[in-house]
């Protein structure tokens, strides 16, 4: 709101400087329609302002002069000295006002009712005095044009470019120590003006989002739906030219999210779901880029649909059931095509999404979708520094020159280091350093070139893109510029691995590489950290032993785990892990798995987790990180009492516990499958309670309970409570359930309701008793 105050202040003022000689320029000109007008929409102007900031008196002088104005133009009243004077009075009001909130002192309000008063027809005329009497505080703002500030940015890149020219040029040969301080004055003073020129073009994104909330309003309305809106990222900057260009791109899409997506109320609660759908639009900057995402929790991208549209339009199905998933995500972006099958105001006409990402590659962005179905689709805008001067690192690769944003690089190493160590996982190379472990990409592969022949060292980027982080080898580093970036071609940034180009001081034209676009193209997931670390022995350790996973345990230790039990490392929401049943579980790929740990499981937002099979049983366990593929000594020191430590093994001089398979499958496994387990069948359950109370506790301890048998099914035993079926106690044992805690008799070997051990005992007797027999 301070802002938007700001900004009022300084338009009224702007306005207010020229409007006094118009007044008085009307006053002996009445019949000047123009001039009118001009003062009419000023206070017009202020009236609706006034209303929005919630500046009662300045709205209700600059509504009275509104309406006396309009009685002009309508021709009801003349303008007369005193109407002037009185306008005139308002108008200076107004100003001392205006100051007086900028310079945050109280103005008291007597005389108000006398301007207002004033302005009736017939009514005594005021001596009108030389101006506002409150001191104005010196301005402290000017109002450009957009071409203006286009200019000075372009100004700005020229003075780069020819600072970066002469420095190469005086890089080539001996510098006068007087001419190099000069030049490094010269450095400083451009890079604060390149900062300070860079900002006049920047603006909140809140200029983009404001519209939001009524629009999100309107379609929802239109459309017989219920969509709750979350903005964030509002005071997020980006420049000017950017958001007006992203501004229709954004609409199309959130309508789009709206109708495609977001379901009506009653099919929303047939899913389960509430009936308001949920619209989430946020922006953040990552490195050199502006991430504006757009979520909904509707129905998401039914590829099955979109694939049939197109079969139905001459594609060939084959070739579309082949792409990846994210292929046949990007389906939708398919020029003509619409998931709708009627055309609405909205959208279905098949002009769209094609429209978008075009319009979005144009100023150099990309397009990211993410689609669940059922639960919702995030789209994701990358939307590059475009027309700015940033800071940037030269690097070689297979005889060519890139840049890296100097914002996104933590570190530069060489592969010779001491404290550097690569290793190759599963074809895929892992660098570490100094403890830490990150996925290692040469930049000659991933851009398709021949590596130059270079027999130094590589140079090694340890990249930091938000979500983590990963180390980008180069040929060489070449150098350290400021340079001018704005959009390359949409073939060139639709590649997804550069964020626009540049012009550097030889001349020679270079592209600026998109470090996360480089991490998206790569495959590389920082949600799930050493996922297929598991696959991987290590063959670069010489000597013999058990290759294992060492990790960080939930309670500080330091273990290993043999690798061959180990089917992934997953990181799970902390959401996902529940007690329940007598122990925890986790919930995995729509799966619920039991959870082992040897620590606190609770209060974490996230979790890895170890998901360990023996070719039967799958049991899940927590840990804090995993930290190495490591090799195992043969001789291990055994645990004294058998539990969930195997024993301790040596290893690079520290003594490291070796978790026990054995007791993790063994205490936490489920148990056997349904169609092993014991049949047990309930009769004479009227009221159900043996249905809704004995049978969770006959499931848990390895029973398959049914209510009816099916067709040539036999129990195994009958639980009753009332004396069993006649045609089932010739075939199955009998346990009888009373509900008095004593015994009718001697002869009454039923079992007391609530007794769950002489339960549990009664239905293995008689099932082993029947194995027996």
């Amino acid at each position: 709101m301070d802002d938007l105050i700001q900004e009022f202040i300084a338009e009224t003022r702007e306005t207010l400087e020229a409007l006094s000689g118009e007044i008085v320029a009307w006053e002996a000109h009445p019949e000047d329609r123009a001039r009118l007008d001009a003062i009419f929409r000023f206070v017009h102007t202020v009236k609706g302002s006034c209303g929005f900031l919630d500046l009662p008196r300045l709205g209700r002088l600059s509504h009275a002069a509104e309406d006396v104005l309009a009685q002009v133009r309508e021709g009801e009243r003349t303008p007369d000295r005193p109407l002037v004077n009185a306008v005139l009075a308002i108008v200076d009001r107004i100003g001392e006002l205006v100051e007086a909130i900028d310079s945050g002192t109280s103005l008291p309000d007597q005389g108000d009712e006398l301007l207002i008063g004033a302005l009736a027809e017939g009514a005594q005329e005021i001596v009108q005095t030389s101006g506002p009497g409150l001191h104005r505080a010196p301005a402290r703002s000017v109002r450009l044009g957009v071409d203006l500030l286009d200019r000075m940015m372009s100004g700005m890149s020229d003075m780069v470019l020819a600072r970066n020219e002469l420095a190469r040029r005086l890089r080539g040969g001996d510098i006068d120590p007087t001419i190099e301080a000069a030049l490094e004055r010269l450095s400083l003073t451009v890079g604060e003006m390149r900062d300070t020129v860079t900002r006049t073009r920047m603006q909140k994104i809140d200029a983009l989002f404001s519209a939001l909330p009524r629009m999100v309003r309107d379609t929802a309305a239109g459309l017989g739906k219920s969509v709750l809106l979350n903005v964030e990222g509002s005071d997020v900057e980006l420049d000017r030219e950017m958001i007006e260009m992203m501004r229709d791109p954004l609409v199309h899409i959130i309508r789009n999210s709206i109708d495609h997506g977001i379901e009506k109320p009653a099919e929303r609660r047939a899913a389960g779901k509430r009936e308001n759908g949920r619209l989430a639009v946020s922006a953040r900057q990552s490195g050199n880029q502006i991430i504006i995402e757009i979520s909904d929790d509707g129905r998401g991208i039914d590829t099955e649909k979109l694939i049939r549209k197109l079969v139905a339009n001459g594609r060939d199905e084959a070739k579309l059931r082949a792409l990846s998933e994210r292929g046949k995500l990007e389906l939708i972006f398919e020029a003509g095509l619409s998931s709708k099958d009627e055309v609405s105001d909205v959208s279905g006409r098949g002009v769209g999404m094609d429209i978008v990402r075009a319009a979005i590659e144009q100023i150099g962005g990309r397009v990211e979708l993410d689609s669940t179905t059922g639960k919702g689709l995030r789209l994701a805008i990358h939307v590059p520094l475009t027309l700015s001067i940033i800071s940037a690192i030269v690097v070689g690769a297979g005889g060519q020159r890139f840049a890296i944003s100097r914002q996104a690089i933590e570190e530069i190493v060489t592969d010779h280091g001491d404290a550097i160590r690569i290793d190759t996982i599963g074809g895929a190379e892992v660098l570490s350093v100094r403890g830490r472990r990150m996925p290692l990409l040469n930049l000659c592969e991933v851009l398709g070139i021949q590596r130059a022949v270079h027999d130094g060292p590589r140079m090694i980027s340890i990249v930091n893109i938000g979500e983590g982080s990963y180390a980008l080898a180069a040929d060489m580093v070449l150098d350290n510029e400021e340079l001018v970036i704005k959009p390359a071609s949409p073939a060139v940034m639709s590649t997804g691995v550069y964020a626009g180009q540049t012009l550097p001081d030889s001349g020679l034209p270079m592209l600026l590489l998109d470090c996360a676009g480089i991490a998206n193209v790569a495959g590389l997931d920082f949600h799930r950290d050493d996922e297929h670390v598991e696959d991987e022995a290590q063959e670069a350790e010489a000597e013999s032993g058990i290759p294992a996973l060492l990790f960080q345990d939930l309670d500080g230790t330091r273990r290993a785990v043999p690798l061959a039990a180990v089917d992934r490392v997953e990181q799970v929401e902390g959401d996902a892990v529940r007690f329940a049943a007598g122990r925890y579980r986790v919930t995995i790929d729509d799966r619920i798995l039991p959870l082992a740990a040897q620590g606190d499981v609770e209060g974490r937002s996230r979790l890895n987790v170890l998901r360990l099979k023996d070719g039967i049983n799958e049991v899940s366990y927590a840990i804090d990180e995993a930290l190495d593929i490591i090799t195992l000594p043969e001789e291990l020191v055994p645990a004294r009492e058998p539990g969930p430590i195997a024993g301790v093994a040596l290893v690079e001089g520290e003594q490291v516990e070796l978790l026990d398979i054995l007791w993790v499958f063994d205490e936490h496994a489920d148990r056997e499958s349904e169609e092993a387990a014991p049949l047990c069948l309930i009769a004479g359950d009227k009221d159900g309670w043996m249905a809704s109370f004995v049978r969770p506790l006959l499931e848990t301890a390895g029973y398959r309970v049914v209510t009816k048998l099916a067709t040539g099914e036999l129990p195994a035993v009958v639980l009753s409570t009332d004396a069993a079926p006649a045609e089932l106690a010739a075939t199955a044992p009998v346990v009888r359930l009373r509900s008095r805690r004593a015994a009718a008799g001697a002869g009454d070997d039923s079992i007391y309701r609530y007794d769950r051990a002489g339960l549990l005992s009664a239905l293995e007797a008689r099932v082993a008793g029947k194995g027996l027999a």
